[in-house]
């Protein structure tokens, strides 16, 4: 059922601003392949997509990441999101927030979160922009299976889906160094009883004409609780090629 809400505020959001035509986006995509001793295979994209007219502001993005090491998976993930904002003034703007992800090396099969809250632009110039966004939502999640050691041999048992009350925290920050080189950088924390998630996005972007760009990014996710023998810290390295419009 979340999937499905999910997926219709999501075209819901898109068919807000379609008549406009005023949609900008850029799509990456990485991959990274190795043959003889061992067969490595990873692969990651995302599609971004924006709108801003006078008095709304739209961001729609879909990603993924898969990765193979001897034809064994070993990163699965995929997410959707987006978020509609209504401005108050030229800085100030109220916003609502949805984003689902499934990740099968993670200590939740599953999280899907709603949020509102109110955003604010703090600089926004040509070389310079940074805004700040803050709010209470809702998070539903699957934890993964727990084992059991007794009786022997032991088994994996079925954990039931949870949800809680979150605090929702959201920067973005870029700013452009040279005429084709940018910086970028955004933090995404949701807060809850049960467990504070936290996604850092860190990196360069260098263009090389209008369309195309290299990007390399560095991405730190952690989860405050997890069950062991799951990590609380995932990092990933990526270098995309970029492709805008």
């Amino acid at each position: 059922m979340t999937k499905k809400i999910l997926g219709v505020a999501l075209l819901s959001a898109l068919s807000f601003g379609a008549s406009a035509q005023e949609w900008t986006g850029q799509g990456e995509f990485g991959l990274v392949l190795s043959n003889g001793n061992a067969d490595n295979l990873t692969v990651n994209g995302k599609l971004d997509f924006k709108f801003e007219e006078d008095q709304w502001l739209y961001n729609v993005y879909a990603l993924a990441l898969r990765a193979e090491s001897s034809d064994v998976n070993t990163a699965n993930r995929y997410e959707l999101g987006g978020k509609a904002g209504y401005k108050l003034n030229e800085r100030s703007y109220i916003v609502g927030s949805l984003r689902h992800e499934n990740d099968d090396f993670a200590p939740y099969e599953y999280q899907s979160t709603v949020a509102v809250g109110y955003g604010y632009k703090a600089i926004d110039d040509d070389n310079t922009q940074l805004s700040f966004e803050a709010g209470p939502g809702y998070r539903h999640y699957q934890p993964v299976d727990v084992f059991v050691a007794t009786p022997a041999p032991g088994q994996f048992v079925s954990v039931d889906s949870e949800g809680d009350f979150v605090g929702r925290g959201f920067m973005d920050f870029k700013h452009k160094l040279t005429g084709n080189t940018s910086l970028y950088d955004t933090l995404l924390i949701e807060g809850g009883k049960d467990n504070t998630f936290a996604q850092n996005d860190f990196g360069v972007q260098v263009a090389m004409n209008e369309a195309f760009a290299i990007k390399a990014g560095f991405q730190v996710r952690h989860n405050t609780d997890v069950i062991a023998p799951v990590d609380k810290t995932d990092t990933l390295v990526t270098v995309n090629l970029v492709y805008g419009f």
